[in-house]
């Protein structure tokens, strides 16, 4: 059965790219969203196996949002921190994070999701 993402990010144009290089690459994106609020609705309805989350949304944080996933006792999805910053420039917030892990946007494909996927479950 394919991965189903959830990807949340304020930037649309980034949203199609991502949405068409993923299902490109095998995965299912369930479903996009621009705010906390509606990724937290989303997720909830959804039921996805892994969301995005961009670590910026606009005035949102995404540390916050992923604080909010992760408390919710329904969410089982894997969390995964994206952003166009380099890790080493946010390293303490990611350590500090209950994320599964971080990918750069330059680096997300398919396969580093699966890595983080996989490594999580092990």
């Amino acid at each position: 059965m394919p991965i189903r993402c959830l990807i949340v990010d304020d930037n649309r144009s980034f949203l199609e790219a991502a949405r068409v290089l993923l299902e490109r690459e095998g995965l299912t994106v369930a479903d996009v969203a621009t705010t906390g609020d509606e990724a937290l609705r989303k997720a909830e309805t959804l039921r996805p196996d892994v969301v995005l989350v961009d670590v910026s949304l606009g005035e949102e944080s995404g540390f916050d949002l992923v604080r909010r996933l992760v408390d919710d006792p329904g969410n089982e999805a894997v969390i995964v921190l994206i952003s166009t910053l380099a890790e080493t420039d946010i390293a303490d917030l990611i350590a500090e994070s209950p994320a599964a892990g971080f990918l750069a946007k330059a680096d997300l494909s398919a396969s580093a999701i699966l890595r983080i996927v996989d490594g999580r479950l092990r």
